[in-house]
């Protein structure tokens, strides 16, 4: 019977640790935390992309100043009667012309690398805004799935405590062969023999084997035929 008490605090062992791996926060926090990844490269390129296209509105922005100082200096120069040979006049029109030109050009230049400006760091705002949630929801989770395991190793842990104590008594190559049984047959190397069935692979026994098995003495070891398990006597088993 003490064989079936170390059984019963294996399989809890067993069912923790299938529970600790099997948390539905960990399947929720490995999926968000690959989609905040991907969000975050995201964010990464939107970045880049606003710092390139402020680079070059300031560019933009410093050849209109240029250009329009340029066109200040030649219009002071003929207003205020600097220039007066008639060819150098009609040159230096021409260039007012030309500068007006190019200002209206760059003008135009600028507040189409604005809007893009614009669009690219409200695309950045609202990546970087469901990076932040993912962060907060990933929090969240993390604190669920801690508080979980904290929980399920606490009681792991008693049942560690408590295995020791049910070894006792129990011989040292019988408790060998049930840890070889146990990883050979999914956890489970020991089990009850109640109503003439094996706990183990659920097979009736038959009745040549129960009057086999009610000879045995007490001490003896008995396997199922069925799954090689071992099979413990119980006053329930039908002998």
């Amino acid at each position: 019977m003490k064989l079936l008490e170390l059984q019963e605090l294996d399989a809890r062992g067993d069912q923790l640790r299938h529970q600790r791996a099997k948390l539905p926060e960990l399947a929720e926090i490995a999926e968000l935390s690959a989609k905040r990844t991907d969000v975050d490269n995201l964010a990464r390129d939107a970045r880049i992309s606003v710092d390139d296209l402020t680079a070059e509105q300031r560019k933009i922005d410093t050849d209109v100043e240029a250009v329009k100082a340029r066109r200040a200096r030649d219009r002071d120069r003929m207003d205020q009667g600097l220039v007066t040979n008639p060819k150098d006049l009609e040159r230096m029109q021409h260039e007012l012309e030309s500068l007006e030109r190019r200002i209206s050009s760059l003008e135009d230049d600028e507040l189409e690398i604005m809007e893009r400006v614009e669009e690219a760091q409200r695309e950045l705002d609202e990546l970087q805004l469901l990076v932040a949630e993912t962060d907060e929801r990933l929090g969240v989770l993390g604190a669920a799935r801690d508080e979980k395991f904290a929980d399920i190793d606490a009681q792991a842990e008693r049942v560690r405590a408590d295995r020791a104590p049910a070894t006792e008594g129990i011989p040292a190559d019988l408790i060998a062969l049930y840890d070889r049984l146990r990883e050979q047959k999914g956890g489970i190397g020991a089990a009850a023999l109640r109503a003439r069935e094996c706990g183990g692979c659920r097979l009736t026994l038959d009745s040549a084997e129960l009057t086999r098995i009610k000879g045995l003495p007490d001490d003896e070891v008995v396997r199922c035929e069925e799954c090689q398990r071992i099979l413990v006597r119980t006053p329930e088993s039908g002998l």
